[in-house]
Order: C-alpha cells, then sequence, then structure tokens
C-alpha cells in the first residue's frame, strides 16, 4: 500500500481529502500534515499527524524520510483576499512551498505530486466565457501570481519526466463549497457563509453584486475528481500544467433563490467590497472539457441537489 502524505491537511480541501485517502490506503499510511494548532478529532485519531511548516525544508525532509512517502498532495495555500493581505507570505507558501515539496520529492524517491491551481490563474484578459483550457493567464492578484508560476513549474518537470521521474497533477479548483470547512479568505467563500447565516441568521449580506456568475463546485465532487486524476494512467492524461476543472456557475441571486425555496423566509442584500474587483477578473464558465475526455471527469451535483444536501448537513452540524 503506498504512503501518502497530505500538506495542508486541516485545510478547505485537505480537511476532507485526508479522511478519504485514510479510507482507500488505510489510517496509517496517510501522513496528516498542518502548521495550524490543532487537529481535528476525526484526523487526529484516524492516522498520523505532524506539525511544521511548508516553507521548511528540511522539516519536510525528515518527516518525508520518516514514513517513507510515495505520494504527496502539497495544498498549504494562503487564498486569494488572505493573499493580497500579506502578498510576501502568500508567495513563500504557495509558490516556494511547491518548490521545497518537488525538491524533496526529488531528494527522496517520491513518486507523485498533487497540486492545486485555481481559476485565480485566469485574470481580465482571458475570455471570460467557456473558458479555454489553453489560454491567457494575466491574473491581477498574488494568488493567482503563485498559481500560474505553480503550474509552469509542474509543466517544466512534467515535460522533462525522463530527466526526474516526477508525476506531478494538478486541478484549476473552481468556488470549492463545503458544509464541513468554514469561510477560509477566498473571493468565492460567500457561497459557504451564506448557508451558515440563513440557517443562524436567516438573512446575508453579500459581498459581491447579485449578478456576479463564477465557476463552483461541490466539495464532494472535488474530492472524488482528484483522486479519479490521480489514478488516472499517465499516458491518458495530455495536459502537464494544471487541468480545468468545472461543474457549476452561477449568481449570488441565483443561489439565493434556491435556499429560499428550502428556507421560504430568508433574505439576502448586497454590498460589494473590494472582493468585487477580484471576482470580475475571473471567468464565468469553464470549458473543462480536455478533463471530461483525457479522465473521465464528470460532476454529479448541480444547483438544487448541493443546495439541499448543505442545508441538510450545517443544520446537523450546528445542532451538535
Amino acid at each position: 500500500m503506498a504512503k501518502v502524505m497530505v500538506i495542508g491537511a486541516t485545510g478547505q480541501i485537505g480537511s476532507e481529502l485526508t479522511i478519504e485517502l485514510r479510507k482507500k490506503y488505510g489510517g496509517n499510511n496517510v501522513v496528516a500534515v498542518t502548521r495550524k494548532s490543532e487537529f481535528p478529532k476525526e484526523m487526529l485519531e484516524s492516522g498520523p499527524c505532524e506539525k511544521w511548516d511548508v516553507t521548511n525544508k528540511e522539516d519536510m525532509k525528515k518527516s518525508v524520510k520518516k514514513h517513507g512517502v510515495e505520494i504527496i498532495y502539497q495544498l498549504a495555500s494562503l487564498l486569494s483576499v488572505t493573499s493580497e493581505k500579506d502578498p510576501n507570505a502568500a508567495f513563500q507558501i504557495n509558490l516556494i512551498g511547491l518548490k521545497n515539496t518537488i525538491d524533496v520529492a526529488l531528494e527522496c524517491g517520491v513518486k507523485k505530486i498533487f497540486w492545486p491551481s485555481s481559476i485565480a490563474a485566469f485574470g481580465p484578459t482571458t475570455p471570460r466565457e467557456n473558458t479555454p483550457q489553453r489560454t491567457v493567464l494575466e491574473p491581477t492578484t498574488m494568488y493567482g501570481v503563485t498559481k500560474v508560476a505553480g503550474e509552469n513549474l509542474l509543466n517544466y518537470y512534467n515535460t522533462h519526466y525522463e530527466r526526474y521521474g516526477l508525476d506531478l497533477r494538478s486541478l484549476r479548483y473552481p468556488g470549492l463549497i463545503s458544509w464541513r470547512a468554514e469561510p477560509g479568505g477566498g473571493t468565492t467563500d460567500y457561497a459557504v457563509a451564506i448557508f451558515y447565516e440563513a440557517i443562524k441568521t436567516g438573512k446575508y449580506t453579500c459581498y459581491l453584486r447579485e449578478d456576479t456568475m463564477l465557476p463552483m463546485m461541490y466539495m464532494p465532487d472535488a474530492i472524488r475528481g482528484t483522486l479519479e486524476l490521480m489514478d488516472a494512467p499517465r499516458e491518458k492524461l495530455t495536459v502537464k500544467g494544471s487541468y480545468n476543472f468545472a461543474a457549476i456557475s452561477f449568481t449570488p441571486k441565483e443561489l439565493a433563490q434556491e435556499i429560499k425555496k428550502l428556507l421560504p423566509e430568508f433574505k439576502i442584500q448586497y454590498a460589494p467590497d473590494e472582493r468585487q474587483k477580484i471576482a470580475d477578473s475571473w471567468p464565468k464558465k469553464i470549458d473543462d472539457s480536455q478533463a471530461r475526455k483525457d479522465w473521465g471527469w464528470k460532476h454529479e451535483y448541480d444547483l438544487a441537489k448541493m443546495t439541499k444536501d448543505m442545508i441538510e448537513n450545517i443544520r446537523k452540524k450546528l445542532r451538535k
């Protein structure tokens, strides 16, 4: 059984992906890593957990050697809004953290790495409707800059696979929606916060315009798609950087209308702030036909199905 490490295991994606990987590979075979002070109880009790920072290459190297790691999911990242508040930290964590992971992998015999890119890699010069796989990448945020640079790193090492023997895979995640993870500093996090406020207070003030359409995905689809990409035969993959990855696109108004079908008393108002400018630089819809062709990607959750599941699970969570 492969030995796996998840760096950034307590973050938005890692908190759910780590548990799924432990189901797949066995708890003792998946090492969870975070720089945060606490692990969730389920994660702490289901397998090995360590605390170190992705910018500390020596700590990473010791840990990878100690556990005999063969596959790394390098998820440690500052998201878009947080990155704008501290661009230097974003550069160190998002990009130097990736380069450290690649260097350690090459030194320690790791064979495969997953690293998440984002729709933030696009920018205002990118076509916003059905954004193609290969297109202009001129982001206007530090988060986006680190994602483009990271994609280019992956492309380099994959292009020279015969030389390095390292298989790197990536997805350009859209906005991710999860009932398990609290909002974490992303521009699309309104689509998580709105559910919590709808249930707790019956109202929500959105920081984006009501007509701001963005690509989104429910976390169960994102986790499944990530695992499917990692399991796909290398010879079928035609993208050496990061795959476009899509499910549904909607506006705050459309999401609010869907919530009102289940919570009729819910009210929403709009007060766009600095996050609106970031959202306006991103695509409305993504063309992910290459992923669907190369490794059979297909999403399962539409807006109605996701909304119903979010409300049911957040209600249960808040009752605890």
